[in-house]
């Protein structure tokens, strides 16, 4: 067999089948490998018939069948499956190959396997992949990691098959290590917030409203032609007047409530605990799907837990209006909770990461692509060092008008008893970021009470940490009285 394939590709699920297709469409001769061997004989027979991709049976077949530098994507996974993979591909490659770990791998994985293959003069590039099974065939968002080097030597391939937004590749190179994977796990927890709130929004329109699932779907469709406008709006508004061919009634109400979920949503709100990011909006929509999954739990509870369920009394057009700017504000503070963790991990692990072009790429493929997004790049062009995106003009002024409608929201959904974690969440966000005084005094005067935890003083803060004996004072008052 001959060695000039441009490219491999090992894990030929639908992701694997796609992206293979996507790169041999680009131009580029790949090689695919999978470790039952009947997926590559149907994908050779199958989608990839008469294409230019070489199906393989063997790891030591596949690793000879590639031009060197050997480039090898992995689309298996994450954990053990990709250790085991790479373990497999070791006595084939030589100093200078390079693995491309595609998958949503943990990013501390990722820094271990590139630590270690760095050793035997191997590259490792973790790369997030977003946009699904079609993002993947006709121009994903990719968030790519690792030596900046061997990222050059792929560089042509993923900027071919990328997706394009404005004309531009919707890649870029994001810094060391696992800086890509880190930025992808984000990626996904910025999604989970984003999903929660378009999921807080049609349950008040069903609940509180009335509103059936198509005529919920017409109120998202033109939302969409708005600052709404993203894929997740526009993927809501279809679903929403799809009929289930069953039972001829919205597909969506034939669904049960019980979401899933792979991970990186819990991944990224251990790693805002580990530095100290507060990200409430992603929080809550990690508890809302934790939540759902407590189905059976949460009937027996209907039953003994009584509760607000009345319709809203208000004018409809006005409340659809204030959930439209409620929805709007608090995707802007899921945002901006999500790249302030990418800015405080970037100088945590010394990446450098770019957040206009880290929101820039998210512009077109991914799963989070909106509009918004173009207001998110230019704030951090203009201001590279932007501590929060709620501090830039355009989106203290965004806020300002929608705050009243936002609060309107929030409120109606809980006189009717509809819960909206997540939107809650993200206006209690915005006033404690806003706040310039908080109660956790209170909480401090508390810590250092029964356990001497020592405070620093208003009147002298730069002066260090002091302690109180409360229980001193407290009975000198009492004595005192």
């Amino acid at each position: 067999m001959p060695s000039d394939a441009k490219v491999g590709l090992i894990g030929l699920g639908v992701m694997g089948e796609n992206l293979a297709l996507n790169i041999e469409r680009n131009g580029y001769r790949i090689s695919v490998y999978n470790r039952s061997h009947d997926k590559v004989d149907a994908f050779m027979n199958g989608h990839a018939k008469g294409k230019n991709v070489v199906g393989c049976k063997d790891e030591k077949t596949f690793v000879a069948s590639l031009e060197k530098p050997r480039k090898i994507i992995l689309l298996v996974k994450a954990g053990q499956p990709v250790d085991s993979t790479i373990e497999s591909l070791r006595p084939y490659l030589e100093r200078g190959d390079i693995i491309i770990d595609g998958g949503n791998s943990f990013f501390e994985d990722t820094r271990r396997r590139e630590k270690a293959l760095a050793q035997e003069g191997i590259f490792l590039i973790g790369s997030g992949v977003s946009g699904g099974e079609e993002g993947a065939l006709w121009g994903p968002s990719l968030m790519p990691g690792g030596d900046r080097n061997a990222y050059e030597e792929i560089r042509p391939i993923w900027e071919a098959v990328s997706a394009k937004a404005d004309g531009e590749p919707c890649v870029t190179y994001l810094g060391p290590d696992g800086a890509g994977h880190f930025v992808k796990m984000v990626h996904n927890g910025i999604e989970y917030g984003d999903m929660q709130l378009i999921a807080e929004v049609y349950d008040f329109m069903r609940k509180a409203l009335g509103m059936s699932a198509p005529e919920i779907g017409k109120v998202f469709e033109s939302w969409n032609k708005g600052l709404l406008n993203s894929f997740l709006i526009e993927i809501t508004a279809q679903i929403l007047e799809v009929e289930d061919p069953e039972t001829k009634k919205p597909l969506v109400d034939m669904i049960l409530d019980k979401a899933g979920q792979k991970g990186t949503g819990k991944w990224t709100a251990e790693c805002a605990q580990e530095l100290g990011i507060p990200i409430p909006t992603i929080d809550s929509a990690l508890t809302g799907r934790l939540l759902s999954a407590m189905k059976e739990e949460r009937v027996t509870a209907s039953k003994y837990l009584p509760g607000p369920s009345e319709k809203y009394q208000g004018n409809r057009d006005e409340i659809l209006a204030a959930l439209a700017d409620a929805l709007f504000a608090s995707k802007v503070c899921s945002y901006a909770q999500g790249m302030a963790l990418i800015k405080a991990a970037s100088n945590q692990y010394k990446w450098d990461i770019n957040l206009a072009e880290t929101a820039r790429i998210w512009k077109g493929g991914c799963i989070i692509r909106a509009t918004m997004l173009k207001d998110i790049t230019q704030a951090f062009t203009e201001k590279k060092d932007l501590q929060n995106l709620l501090l830039h003009p355009t989106f203290v002024n965004w806020l300002e008008k929608a705050q009243k409608n936002w609060r309107h929201a929030v409120g109606a959904a809980i006189a009717c008893g509809v819960p909206v974690p997540a939107m809650s969440a993200s206006l209690a966000y915005f006033d404690s970021y806003r706040n310039a005084n908080l109660p956790q005094n209170l909480t401090q005067a508390q810590r250092d009470l029964f356990g001497a935890h020592t405070y620093q003083r208003v009147d002298r803060p730069d002066a260090g940490f002091v302690h109180t004996e409360w229980k001193d004072l407290i009975k000198t008052k009492a004595e005192v009285k």
